[in-house]
């Protein structure tokens, strides 16, 4: 007879195991445990076994495939039996340990740039960029666009001396402005732009840096992808004078406007975003609902992935760099895989968001790792080896419309709650 509360589960002898170490590093004896035990379960025992002063999160693999169900549910639905000694592995869970104070801006975070380890870039609806070297703590206001700003890119952020920054609005224009990161951080300086780039018939969208050189690319509502030179004076550029005011002295500055050096014709719907992985390849996702693959030299497109929806945003990373990930106006952040036949079809697909997605980055040092933001006020950081997503940040109040990862270890994001979230603490393995 089963006395009542009493477990009558199955038991299971298993070994844990990590490629952590110390003071992550367990016993590697078996240990008998309950099948019913879920994530959370294991998690417990885990950190009864470290004996850690502080409680950690852990995340559990079996076969190279993380368990998202109780024990007993995952060795049937993969067909493992229970009768042999399991080898568990763990690792840190990929989930937030820490939330910064928000950092304020006058209207919607429409764009957020964490690719400099030192700063973090914003672009805002009030029209002005910003630079950001902590949480609160802005070291530069980029001003001069006539409308919201769309889209923001470090175009070098490489120089300890200066770094070149790339905006974009709905003005029809994109800036750049170059930064003296060598001047005090304590005060707030404000900046004017070194060039303006003038073309785009309509507002643009998505401008994204290439990764060694001196272009810059742009997509736009006129349904054209850009190219265009950042160096400060070219065979193409115009110089008009400006007056600038820097402190309470008036300074007159050379301002250039450059014209585009190339225009990649093809979508006939708003060119959504832009990524620019390799320097002779532009990936971008379109409101026509394609994800297009570009070959630079040429200007021709090389790929075509249809989705069946219009799509905000496209990323590019993964195992080898290859995989493209995007989302747009339906909850589903796909994926594909270029490389395989039959590449029309995506090879996963996360279904978790209530509302249409609006950002999507791969972590640049992980196979498996990337993240999602979406109107319906979340970001979602996902595995490829599981379904479901690893962990949900929900600290913004309303729409997310911008989602980067930040140091390798934080999550960056802005909103219509015109909120500059910086989630910190994430461990990737």
């Amino acid at each position: 007879m089963n006395v009542e509360g009493e477990d009558t589960s199955k038991k299971i002898q298993a070994k844990f195991v990590t490629k952590l170490d110390s003071p992550f590093k367990a016993p590697a004896t078996p240990y008998v445990i309950s099948s019913n035990v879920t994530r959370l379960g294991l998690s417990s025992v885990v950190n009864s076994l470290l004996k850690l002063h502080h409680h950690e999160p852990f995340d559990f693999l079996i076969d190279g495939e993380l368990i998202r169900m109780s024990l007993e549910q995952f060795l049937l639905a993969k067909g493992i039996s229970a009768e042999r000694i399991l080898e568990i592995e763990y690792i840190r869970a990929v989930t937030p340990r820490k939330e910064e104070k928000p950092s304020l801006h006058d209207d919607w975070v429409s764009a957020v740039d964490g690719s400099s380890p030192r700063f973090i870039l914003t672009g805002c609806y009030d029209g002005l960029g910003r630079i950001w070297s902590s949480a609160g703590s802005c070291t530069h206001i980029l001003e001069g666009h006539a409308g919201a700003i769309s889209s923001v890119a470090f175009a070098n952020s490489q120089d300890a001396e200066s770094v070149t920054v790339a905006t974009a609005s709905k003005d029809r224009t994109l800036r750049l402005f170059k930064v003296d990161t060598a001047e005090s951080l304590d005060t707030t300086t404000r900046l004017g732009a070194y060039k303006i780039l003038r073309g785009h018939k309509a507002a643009v969208q998505s401008v994204v840096a290439q990764k060694s050189g001196s272009m810059v690319c742009s997509s736009s509502w006129d349904c054209t992808i850009n190219l265009w030179d950042t160096t400060e004076a070219d065979s193409e550029g115009v110089t008009a004078t400006v007056k600038r005011r820097k402190g309470n002295n008036q300074k007159e500055e050379t301002q250039s406007e450059g014209e585009a050096q190339t225009t990649f014709v093809g979508h006939t719907q708003c060119v959504s975003s832009v990524v620019w992985p390799e320097d002779d390849v532009i990936y971008s996702a379109s409101w026509d609902h394609s994800v297009r693959r570009w070959d630079v030299p040429t200007g021709k497109d090389t790929l075509n992935l249809f989705c069946g929806k219009a799509l905000n945003t496209v990323d590019v990373g993964g195992e080898g760099s290859a995989l493209v990930a995007a989302g747009g106006s339906d909850p589903i952040l796909r994926v594909w895989d270029p490389r395989k036949p039959g590449t029309s079809a995506p090879v996963f697909q996360f279904s978790s968001h209530a509302s249409w997605i609006s950002a999507c980055k791969w972590h640049k040092s992980s196979w498996f790792h990337l993240l999602s933001a979406s109107y319906d006020g979340k970001i979602m950081l996902w595995d490829l080896r599981t379904a479901w997503p690893l962990s949900v940040i929900d600290t913004h109040k309303d729409k997310v419309l911008s989602a980067d990862w930040w140091k390798g270890d934080s999550v960056v994001s802005g909103g219509a709650d015109s909120k500059l979230r910086i989630s910190s603490g994430i461990s990737i393995s």
